[in-house]
């Protein structure tokens, strides 16, 4: 029996200090430690939801993306040919800051077929037709094999128009229109500004043997419809009224 009368107590080695508990008999050391374990496992719990919300910013990660998924709410998806372009995760990976114009010198059925050839082995993000309707080939993601220039293609959203650069009457009131205001909405995204420093034509891309959009595309006129629509309210449907008959 111990001094304090209770059976079975035992007695503390000599020289060992008597430590006390707390009073619902877990060691102050205990709680120091379970503590630890609370507050880190609360931290792991928080920065794998980060990381589970930030996935896609881990460099070599690509964004979530879904097939047919569109950038522009006035496109229409078609996909192009994976031989005629790069998968990309811009603008982490390259920064997107200009638009380049190009005329199609032909059809809007033949630039479709040709950016869905894999022996074409170039195409552009989207085709603007003379009725004003738009399709998207390639996510703004990605790099289009498009102005012959590797640095452009990174950097740049590219748009098809149909029609020939030595027609003026190809180049539809219509097509404009539609066209200017896919732009503004690129530019909206990028943060690209509206001017024809960023704002470009096939011919001016360094290096090129292209003379797109040609003579007769009016770029006075165009930038001041990109403009104005960049200044519009959003549109769900901006390709809704085009019309196939009206010319400029």
């Amino acid at each position: 029996m111990g001094k304090n009368g209770s059976a079975g107590a035992a007695r503390k080695p000599s020289g060992e200090p008597s430590r006390k508990k707390p009073a619902d008999g877990v060691s102050r050391r205990a709680l120091l430690i379970g503590g630890g374990v609370v507050a880190a496992a609360g931290t792991a719990v928080l920065a794998r939801d980060e990381v589970k919300r930030l996935w896609w910013q881990v460099p070599g990660i690509e964004k979530p993306r879904k097939p047919g998924e569109l950038d522009y709410a006035g496109a229409t998806w078609v996909a192009a040919s994976e031989a005629n372009w790069r998968r990309a995760d811009r603008p982490d990976d390259f920064p997107i800051d200009r638009v380049i114009i190009h005329v199609t010198q032909g059809s809007f059925a033949s630039a479709v077929k040709v950016f869905q050839d894999p022996a074409h082995r170039a195409a552009t993000h989207y085709i603007v037709g003379q009725d004003g309707r738009v399709v998207q080939m390639i996510r703004e993601l990605d790099v289009a094999y498009q102005a012959g220039n590797r640095s452009f293609n990174e950097r740049a959203v590219g748009i098809e128009h149909e029609g020939f650069v030595d027609r003026p009457q190809d180049l539809t009131k219509e097509m404009y229109t539609s066209s200017a205001r896919l732009t503004a909405s690129i530019c909206a995204r990028h943060g690209i500004p509206v001017d024809r420093e960023h704002i470009i034509g096939h011919v001016e891309v360094p290096g090129t043997d292209h003379t797109d959009p040609g003579p007769h595309w009016d770029w006075d006129r165009y930038l001041e419809l990109v403009r104005r629509a960049a200044a519009a309210p959003p549109s769900p449907t901006p390709t809704a009224t085009a019309s196939s008959s009206a010319k400029a």
